[in-house]
């Protein structure tokens, strides 16, 4: 019964950050409510003291409604539209999720960084931002302090790219579909693409925003074969360690059901779409998939030491900016050679 309580008020907890976090989140989108999520649960963990009676719960909610968030996510991808449209930009797609995956394996071996921390940077950057931090983190295992880095880096290269790209874009001479699979491949945050794509309508008075988030809604499908990809590894590493048995005990605890069941989620939406019937219920889902993610982050920003963070957060940073500059330039340089441009 003491658990059932504990878990009870940690949740509770989350919640009433995850809320507050939401509206502010609605009023600032291109900052978002999973920042200020975490920044509220930092500040909340400094004074929270009675930690015993809520700390089971904290622990649900960073582990299993993250995980959940996941499968919910799947309720707002429609297969058929997306292979339909996006099915044209996956030579980019495939190029700069490759290039980002290969410098943060590249640069974690010769800096020696946090392998979770890089993983985490690296996934992130080259799929979908908070939502492929989301689903990659309890696969590896990841520790708070590694998500709340990874997703404040992403946090900051968003900024970046919707300050910078719509600009930057103009200079060099991008036409409203270039810019459109330069938007949906080279930044990192669905939030963040669409408030990327929305600056170059204004400018343009043109309808690149549709092109975009099909772009990033089919780069996230990637999130599939990147955890399941992981997990696999995890179990390959676990059986050349030679301990009888441990192979088994990998399978069952590493393997990601909850991203069977996002593609389960996935397939079902566009099912039910090709028949016409109406998919309200699962729009619904998909706002509450982020709404658990919000959930997550505040329990994540709870357990999260604040001057640790600070002082480890320059690796994964400058990790960042790698990447971030690495995916621009392949997917201006892919846009080039096949003519997109």
């Amino acid at each position: 019964m003491l658990s059932v309580n504990q878990k009870i008020s940690g949740l509770c907890l989350c919640l009433a950050i995850a809320i507050p976090a939401w509206y502010i989140g609605q009023l600032l989108p291109l900052i978002g409510a999973p920042v200020f999520a975490i920044l509220i649960g930092m500040i909340v963990g400094i004074y929270h003291t009675k930690r015993d009676k809520t700390a089971a719960g904290i622990a649900f909610t960073s582990k299993y409604i993250l995980q959940l968030a996941v499968v919910f996510l799947g309720f707002g991808l429609n297969l058929s539209q997306v292979m339909k449209v996006g099915v044209s930009s996956l030579p980019i797609i495939l190029a700069t999720i490759t290039t980002s995956l290969v410098v943060s394996y590249v640069l974690q071996k010769a800096l020696k960084l946090d392998v979770n921390t890089a993983t985490l940077v690296g996934v992130g950057s080259s799929i979908c931002g908070g939502s492929a931090i989301a689903a990659t983190a309890p696969v590896i295992e990841a520790k708070d302090e590694e998500v709340v880095q990874a997703i404040s880096v992403i946090f900051l290269f968003n900024i970046l790219a919707a300050l910078i790209f719509p600009t930057f874009g103009d200079m060099i001479g991008l036409s409203n579909h270039g810019f459109a699979l330069f938007a949906g491949t080279a930044v990192n945050d669905t939030s963040s693409v669409t408030a990327t794509a929305t600056a170059w309508d204004a400018i343009h008075h043109s309808n690149t925003l549709d092109g975009a988030t099909i772009v990033k809604l089919t780069r996230t499908l990637a999130i599939i074969p990147i955890t399941l990809g992981l997990s696999f590894y995890r179990i390959y590493k676990a059986s050349k360690s030679g301990k009888q048995g441990q192979s088994t005990f990998s399978l069952k605890k590493s393997f990601p059901m909850f991203v069977l069941y996002f593609l389960l989620a996935s397939v079902l939406t566009t099912v039910t779409s090709s028949m016409g019937i109406n998919t309200v219920l699962f729009d619904d889902l998909k706002i509450l998939s982020k709404f658990f993610i919000v959930m997550a982050m505040a329990a994540i920003g709870l357990n999260t030491n604040l001057a640790k963070l600070v002082k480890s957060g320059g690796q994964a940073i400058g990790l960042g900016a790698a990447c971030w500059i690495a995916i621009t330039a392949v997917s201006l340089l892919m846009q080039h050679l096949l003519g997109t441009w």
